[in-house]
């Protein structure tokens, strides 16, 4: 019998972390999609310092300036600028403690577009965008 509790309460344990890990990334999830959702509307609506604000230290180091980092988006990533839709595809965690979504867009010319957004926790516990990919197509798509 004491084996039986011992053995209901191990598994009972392993059930608990298991669930409160789920909880703790689909948490840190919402939060990362939440700041990409933030930045495509500040795109959108044409405030750029705030699409600013949600880059990663890292990135602001390689743009310093407003300038520079709207240059960069203008010049590779227009389908980021002015998306005509996008959804949420598929979310996942990195080994480095990242969050890649992946987000499907239509670009103002109608060609789908997948962005890769590299997401990283800050100290303070929130997300920055710390890196963007661009494929044409929708994920799997060659």
């Amino acid at each position: 019998m004491r084996y039986r509790f011992k053995l209901f309460s191990a598994i009972a344990l392993v059930v608990g972390l298991a669930a409160a890990s789920a909880n703790a990334q689909s948490s840190d999830g919402r939060q990362a999609q939440d700041i990409v959702t933030r930045q495509l509307e500040a795109f959108l609506a044409g405030d750029f310092v705030q699409a600013y604000s949600y880059a990663s230290p890292d990135i602001r180091q390689i743009f310093p300036t407003l300038d520079r980092f709207m240059s960069m988006v203008r010049n590779g990533y227009l389908p980021v600028l002015r998306p005509g839709n996008y959804a949420f595809g598929q979310m996942e965690r990195l080994a480095d403690g990242r969050i890649v979504w992946d987000v499907l867009i239509a670009a103002p010319d109608g060609s789908d577009y997948t962005a890769a957004y590299f997401m990283e926790q800050q100290a303070d516990g929130t997300w920055k965008v710390d890196a963007v990919t661009m494929r044409k197509g929708a994920p799997g798509m060659i």
